[in-house]
């Protein structure tokens, strides 16, 4: 049951996110599903449930038989599943699915090794609008439908003038109690799941930084929203010139991984190969200012089940609908981060709610971007969750035992608290050790 050149996208391991966008776009149906399936095993049950997978007729690739369980895309050209174990699921192509009897169902027999199979869905940055109204994952979604229809070739999106002032450091930064913490994040591994860095980016410059990627493009940021979120969880303490100090975690060791595509889309599949890498790795926290809107995610839970057991923590933006979060930070197993504004710190306007569990600045944040511009300036629960990621490195610097769900516990027991509802604000405001 393998693959040819000339199958439709869902039916290719290799295809990326922007392949799997134009066929959604051509397909017309209005879902946000790539045609694929994900099968998230039982726990415990990955070993059988490859086997299974095989049994059924599927060539399966196991991310274990690869250096740092990156799967190069060649590998996957005539693949009909991706297995992941330390996340526990497959990727599964449409074909494959339906021939093998995967389809979207809770209800599998107890004696079977997947718990669980549901649709692949896309995932987009968390990025607010300009005035803050409108979703960015709904506006993503049909500017790179279009952009890819023209003929995309990773242009820039165009980003607010950064109104750089002389301070000591951002109001985000401020707000959080950053400059007064005498950690520096050093010794602690923090992974930016986004759309990659500015690789050549002066700001990072002997900087230890660890990238792959997971969309069939270079790790190089094209579209600017992941070198802006590296930054503020992982920028230097002393920028040049007159800019303010915009990172937290600046000694840490940075893993950019890069789940989105140059259009700032992803999917499913993309953004779990980026977890698994990163609980390889042993990234103590893991940062994804990424999401879409749909209920809780299987693989997703899964996934931070995951990272918990293995003394790791993600942390993920609630979304910017003004509505219900969305996955993947609806997850029970993955801290959900709101966005506030400067002054009031009250939530912001975009702001998703319900499952919250921490806020942070996320309104007119400053921060990098990759050259020419250097810098810039964004809102969103993208923009908050860096700073919760950025915080949670500081806090695992101060003691080893600060892992997991103890760091966890530790920044939620910390936050600042705000007089707003937890469904809007959770525990409250994170604040630096």
């Amino acid at each position: 049951m393998t693959n040819t050149s000339g199958d439709p996208a869902e039916n290719k391991l290799d295809a990326t996110p922007d392949e799997l966008l134009e066929a959604n776009r051509e397909r017309g149906d209005g879902s946000f599903e790539t045609g694929r399936m994900i099968a998230t095993f039982r726990a415990g049950a990955f070993d059988e449930g490859v086997h299974s997978l095989r049994a059924a007729g599927l060539r399966v690739v196991d991310a274990r038989d690869f250096a740092g369980q990156v799967v190069a895309a060649a590998e996957l050209e005539q693949a009909d599943a991706l297995a992941l174990p330390l996340v526990g699921a497959a990727i599964v192509t449409g074909t494959a699915a339906a021939a093998s009897g995967i389809s979207a169902q809770s209800d599998y027999a107890q004696e079977s090794p997947i718990a669980v199979s549901q649709p692949e869905r896309f995932a987009s940055v968390t990025q607010a609008a300009a005035d803050g109204t409108f979703s960015e994952y709904l506006r993503g979604f049909v500017q790179a439908a279009e952009t890819i229809a023209r003929g995309f070739r990773g242009t820039s999106p165009q980003v607010d003038e950064a109104q750089v002032q002389v301070l000591g450091a951002t109001w985000g930064l401020l707000t959080c109690q950053v400059p007064q913490s005498a950690q520096t994040g050093g010794g602690i591994s923090v992974a930016v799941l986004d759309t990659g860095l500015d690789l050549a980016h002066p700001d990072f410059a002997g900087r230890q930084v660890t990238s792959e990627t997971f969309v069939g493009q270079p790790v190089q940021d094209l579209y600017s929203h992941g070198t802006h979120c590296t930054g503020t969880a992982c920028g230097p303490v002393d920028p040049p010139d007159s800019t303010p100090r915009y990172g937290i975690g600046d000694q840490a060791s940075i893993f950019p991984g890069k789940v989105l595509s140059n259009s700032g889309t992803g999917a499913t599949g993309s953004i779990l190969a980026g977890i698994n890498w990163a609980i390889a790795n042993g990234c103590e926290v893991i940062s994804m200012s990424l999401g879409g809107r749909s209920s809780v995610q299987a693989a997703y839970s899964a996934a931070g089940e995951a990272a918990l057991n293995s003394g790791l923590l993600i942390v993920a933006a609630a979304g910017n609908d003004g509505a219900q979060t969305g996955a993947p930070a609806n997850s029970p197993s993955i801290m959900s981060v709101a966005s506030l504004d400067q002054d009031t710190l009250t939530p912001s306007s975009f702001s998703n709610f319900g499952k919250i569990d921490i806020a942070a600045p996320g309104r007119d944040v400053f921060s990098s971007v990759p050259m020419p511009a250097r810098y810039a300036t964004m809102s969103g629960t993208s923009m908050a969750t860096p700073h919760v990621a950025g915080c949670a490195s500081l806090w695992a610097q101060t003691s080893p035992n600060l892992r997991g769900m103890d760091l966890w516990r530790k920044l939620v027991s910390t936050a600042k608290s705000l007089p707003q509802p937890a469904s809007r604000v959770g525990a409250g405001l994170v604040q630096a050790p």
